[in-house]
């Protein structure tokens, strides 16, 4: 049990600083813009494939710094080229533009990549076990991965708090005439903030290529789960984003590592339900194969009892 319990929590915590990697971009860009990006999960997909292509071409090290580069520099271009004129139209406007986009980037992923999913695989540099946890060895790249989330959150959050750079950002996004008049660049401000949640949401894709499958359906796979850690955590909430990351990442892994049912537990108990009766189908589902619900059972949870979410200013 205390193997199960261990390896269970470390997977968990492995997979929730994986979904904050994919969801500081997204508050980041709403609690700045008040922009809920639809296609930032398509994003997260252009880091991963950005990063196999150029992995196989000049390694992994440089690419994982260029490409989060060059996945702000299309964040930076849909921005200015796309948002800013659907902006004046409204949120309406905005969610429906980015909705398409997602589409789009993913027809044009297909093109240049095909339908099938591509060898995207752990490079030999951080394919290695760091530590071994009662005989299960930990690979190094789950290890960078944590660091790099970890650094992220640390340094968004200081930046943001307690810089210059930061109170402008702020100060444009809330009061951009007063920004403006004193002589800042708002318009230059927007694309800067558009392009890092971007960068963050490629470098993402960097590492989280490596757990996933790389294929053109992996925005629509991991989209809806960044979506339920958004609002879990409270639209906005850099902080929130985290604690439902690290949340969600622990409860649908354990759940993952449960195999047992209803049904065991009241046998354990002295109650045993016939299977015949009406209840034996539905007490008899194992927590293992509703553990992809979970996420969405605390998604609910929350909404009834929190709408703002957990560290949320305003309600969903």
């Amino acid at each position: 049990m205390a193997e199960i319990v261990a390896v269970s929590l470390l997977n968990g915590i492995v997979y929730g600083l994986l979904l904050f990697m994919l969801t500081a971009g997204l508050t980041l860009i709403f609690s700045m813009m008040g922009v809920l990006n639809f296609a930032h999960a398509s994003v997260f997909m252009l880091g991963a494939y950005f990063s196999f292509q150029l992995g196989q071409w000049i390694g992994f090290w440089p690419a994982l710094a260029i490409a989060p580069l060059l996945c702000g520099a299309t964040g930076a271009a849909i921005e200015r080229y796309g948002l800013r004129h659907v902006h004046r139209s409204g949120h309406v406007a905005e969610i429906l533009f980015t909705f398409g986009l997602a589409y789009v980037i993913e027809e044009l992923v297909t093109m240049a990549w095909g339908r099938n999913a591509v060898a995207n695989s752990v490079p030999p540099t951080i394919d290695f076990a760091l530590f071994s946890l009662y005989g299960s060895s930990f690979p190094a790249y789950k290890g960078l991965m944590m660091a790099i989330s970890v650094a992220m959150f640390a340094i968004l959050y200081v930046a943001l708090k307690r810089t210059r750079v930061g109170l402008v950002i702020q100060a444009a996004l809330t009061h951009p005439e007063m920004t403006s008049a004193l002589g800042h660049d708002v318009p230059g401000v927007f694309v800067l903030v558009f392009a890092l949640g971007s960068g963050l949401a490629g470098l993402a894709g960097v590492i989280g290529g490596f757990m996933l499958l790389t294929q053109p359906t992996l925005a629509s796979a991991i989209g809806p789960i960044v979506f339920v850690v958004v609002v879990v955590g409270g639209l906005g909430s850099l902080a929130g984003a985290f604690i439902a990351s690290m949340l969600i990442g622990v409860l649908q892994t354990f759940a993952v590592a449960i195999d047992y049912s209803l049904a065991d537990a009241l046998r354990a108990g002295g109650v045993a339900i016939a299977r015949g009766s009406p209840l034996y189908d539905l007490v008899s589902v194992r927590v293992s194969t509703v553990a992809p619900m979970a996420p969405y059972l605390l998604l609910v949870l929350i909404l009834i009892v929190r709408p703002r979410g957990l560290l949320g200013k305003r309600d969903v």
